[in-house]
């Protein structure tokens, strides 16, 4: 091309630059709003049980605050019936429930009756959730149907029929075993002697707790994957080894919870004693409810009840806060 041709054409035009954005792109709000909507996903199951909060909230939070507030009282019946204010007594009672050699004597009883409780609970209902595994499809039905039954029963007709069965004169316990060992059984009291009375109250709070143990344990046992049971026998494992390395690990996290239940439920037994010693139960047969409620009521020293069951709730709080681990650590492997 030559000169004249490049002087006609003239000077290049420069092309100007693209505008640069004022604005985010729609790529760039997509993980804002994945980011919001998960944040909504996260929000929804707490609103969904923020009124069963509100309710028990409402039910248990104004007992809770004066059963504090009263420990640190000396409330009487004079201050209960007028309506006077309580004279302010600091861990006064406190002090005194824990100099008194009666509440580690209760404090112990309740524990051992507590593990022997939640040890026999936890050992037959989980060798009848096992059993339930090889009975038939008609035969589990009914057993299943049995133990439901056996759960709803009110806990006053349960009393009742413990009550008569350990009868002294009538009882069918009585009865049974005279017929074994001889005619001395008749006429025996078993509630003459503490270790006696509390076996029939064993009996009775073992009976009726059983059936949730046995329905949960044996829902937890139908997860256990029969493809690695039989590998397992195949590969020669005994039956121990089989409930050991296989099944064992399926159910130990809901086998933990349960038992922590029953520490808890245990711990706190007080309508069982109460009915089957007639409404008045005597100073041997006292768990640290019954000592409260006796101390409270029957002392009319209603600062030194609320003291005790305060310290209650307190000896229990571990035990939640371990059930609550358990329950988050469950969430966390599911």
């Amino acid at each position: 091309m030559s000169a004249a041709d490049t002087k006609a054409v003239g000077p290049p035009v420069p092309v100007p630059p693209d505008p640069q954005p004022t604005g985010k792109s729609s790529s760039d709000d997509a993980p804002r709003v994945q980011k919001r909507k998960r944040k909504k996903g996260e929000l929804l199951p707490y609103f969904l049980i923020l009124p069963a909060i509100v309710a028990i909230a409402a039910v248990y939070l104004y007992p809770l605050s004066k059963t504090v507030i009263m420990s640190f009282q000396d409330m009487g019946r004079r201050e209960l019936w007028s309506g006077e204010p309580a004279p302010w007594v600091g861990f006064e009672q406190f002090t005194n429930i824990l100099g008194d050699p009666e509440f580690w004597w209760v404090t112990f009883r309740t524990i051992v009756f507590m593990a022997i409780c939640v040890t026999l609970t936890m050992g037959i209902g989980l060798l009848v959730a096992l059993l339930m595994r090889k009975l038939s499809t008609w035969v589990r039905l009914v057993l299943t149907v049995a133990l439901i039954a056996a759960w709803s029963m009110p806990l006053m007709v349960a009393a009742s029929i413990f009550r008569f069965m350990a009868d002294s004169d009538y009882g069918l316990i009585n009865t049974l075993i005279a017929k074994v060992v001889g005619e001395d059984w008749l006429g025996h009291n078993w509630y003459l002697n503490p270790v006696q009375g509390f076996g029939i109250i064993t009996l009775l709070v073992v009976w009726g707790a059983i059936p949730f143990v046995v329905v949960t344990l044996y829902a937890a046992l139908t997860q256990v994957p029969q493809e690695l049971e039989e590998a397992a026998a195949l590969d020669g494992a005994t039956a121990y080894g089989i409930y050991k390395f296989v099944t064992w690990p399926v159910i130990k996290p809901v086998f933990t919870m349960v038992a922590t239940l029953s520490v808890i439920w245990d711990f706190n037994v007080f309508g069982q004693i109460w009915l089957l010693r007639g409404n008045k139960p005597e100073p041997e047969y006292e768990t640290l409810g019954l000592y409260s409620y006796s101390k409270a009521f029957e002392s009319t020293s209603f600062s030194q009840g609320s003291a005790i069951a305060l310290i209650t709730v307190l000896l229990l709080s571990g035990v939640a806060v371990y059930y609550l681990r358990q329950l988050m650590k469950t969430g966390e492997v599911e």
